[in-house]
C-alpha cells in the first residue's frame, strides 16, 4: 500500500533544532534556516502552496494575506500563546482552522513578570550598570541607590488566567498582597489558595495598588484597556509591569507620566508598536525609570522545544482527521 502524502508544512522562523528535525521526519516541511522574518509578498506565497503554516508572533496574518490562501491550505498552526497576529475569523470562513500552544509558557513568563517587579523598584539594572560602568565604584553608603520595599505591598494582576495565577503565586513567597481584576471572577478555591482579592472595577483596584502586572492577552477589547485616563487612576508611587502584550498600554500616555513624575515606573517586555521601541522609552531606561527587555519573558530552551511538540501535535492531529487540542474559535478571543 503506498505512504500517503506528506503534507507540505511552511515554518516562518527559525525554530530550535530538535524541533525542525522532528518536523522533516513527520512532514514534507519548509524551513527558515537563516531566520529572516517573511513580508507579507513571503507569506502570501506561502499560502498558497502549503498544506500547513507555521507562522509566529512576528507574522501578520490579516484579510489581505489570508485572501492569498490556496486550496490547499487547511490549517495555521501558530508557534505562540497569543493569536493576535492573526485574524481568525477570516481564517475561518475560508476555511482554515487556527491553533495556538497553550500552557506551556506559564512558568516562563511568569518567572520574567516576577523579575520585573522585582527589578524595577529595587534598581537592579542600575545597580548592575554601575559594576561595569566607566565610574568606579566608591563603595556602600546608607542612602545611595535607594530603590522601594517588595514585601507588604499590594499587587494588582489584570488578568487572572493561566499566568496570571502564576504570578500571584511567586508573588505571595515574597509577601505581596494579592489583588486581581479578570473578565470572570476565579474560583473560590483558586482565590483561597493565592489570598487574592477580586476587583470587578478595574477602576477601582489602580487606585489602590502599588504595582500593576499585565497578564491578559490582546484582543479588541483589551486594546488600551489601560488608557490614559486608566492610568491616571494609579497612586504616583505606583509601577507598572507587562509582559503579555504592547498594546494593552496606552504607551504614549505612560511615558508622559513617568516623564512627569506620575509614576514611579516600569518594568516593559513587549511594546505596542514591536519591534519598534520608543525613543523616549530608551531615554528613560538610561534614567533608571524603567526597565526594557526585548520580548524574552518565554524566552526559555524548554519552552521554545514545548511550543514545538505542541504545533507537532496540533498538526498530526488535524491531519489524522481529528480536532487538534489547541484549536482557536473567534469566540474565545
Amino acid at each position: 500500500m503506498p505512504n500517503r502524502r506528506k503534507p507540505l508544512v511552511v515554518v516562518t522562523r527559525k525554530l530550535p533544532e530538535r524541533v525542525e528535525t522532528r518536523m522533516r521526519e513527520l512532514f514534507d516541511t519548509r524551513l527558515n534556516l537563516d531566520d529572516r522574518p517573511m513580508g507579507p509578498t513571503e507569506l502570501a506565497a506561502a499560502m498558497k502552496d502549503a498544506d500547513v503554516l507555521v507562522p509566529t508572533v512576528t507574522d501578520r496574518i490579516d484579510t489581505a494575506v489570508l485572501g492569498h490562501s490556496g486550496e490547499r491550505l487547511k490549517l495555521i498552526a501558530n508557534f505562540g500563546n497569543g493569536v493576535d497576529n492573526i485574524d481568525v475569523t477570516t481564517a475561518l470562513q475560508r476555511g482554515i482552522t487556527v491553533t495556538n500552544t497553550p500552557g506551556v509558557l506559564t512558568e516562563d513568563t511568569a518567572d520574567m513578570t516576577m523579575a520585573l517587579i522585582l527589578a524595577v523598584p529595587r534598581r537592579l539594572l542600575e545597580g548592575a550598570a554601575i559594576m561595569t560602568g566607566d565610574t568606579e565604584w566608591s563603595g556602600w553608603s546608607p542612602t545611595w541607590m535607594l530603590g522601594r520595599r517588595i514585601w507588604g505591598k499590594r499587587l494588582g494582576i489584570v488578568g487572572m488566567g493561566r499566568i496570571g495565577q502564576a504570578v500571584a503565586r511567586r508573588a505571595r513567597a515574597f509577601g505581596l498582597q494579592v489583588h486581581y481584576h479578570n473578565r470572570q471572577r476565579v474560583a473560590p478555591q483558586i482565590e483561597e489558595e493565592l489570598e487574592a482579592t477580586y476587583w470587578e472595577s478595574l477602576d477601582q483596584m489602580l487606585a489602590r495598588m502599588d504595582i500593576i502586572s499585565v497578564n491578559c492577552p490582546h484582543t479588541p477589547a483589551t486594546y488600551h484597556l489601560l488608557s490614559a485616563r486608566r492610568l491616571k487612576l494609579m497612586p504616583r508611587e505606583a509601577y507598572i509591569v507587562n509582559t503579555a502584550r504592547g498594546e494593552v498600554i496606552d504607551e504614549t500616555a505612560l511615558i508622559r507620566m513617568i516623564e512627569a513624575a506620575e509614576l514611579a515606573g516600569a518594568g516593559l517586555d513587549v511594546f505596542e508598536h514591536e519591534p519598534a521601541v520608543n525613543p523616549k522609552l530608551a531615554r528613560l531606561a538610561r534614567a533608571g525609570k524603567v526597565v526594557l527587555l526585548p520580548h524574552m519573558g518565554s524566552a526559555t530552551i524548554e519552552g521554545r522545544v514545548d511550543m514545538g511538540e505542541k504545533v507537532i501535535i496540533n498538526i498530526r492531529t488535524f491531519m489524522d482527521g481529528h480536532k487538534p487540542p489547541d484549536r482557536i474559535l473567534p469566540s474565545m478571543l
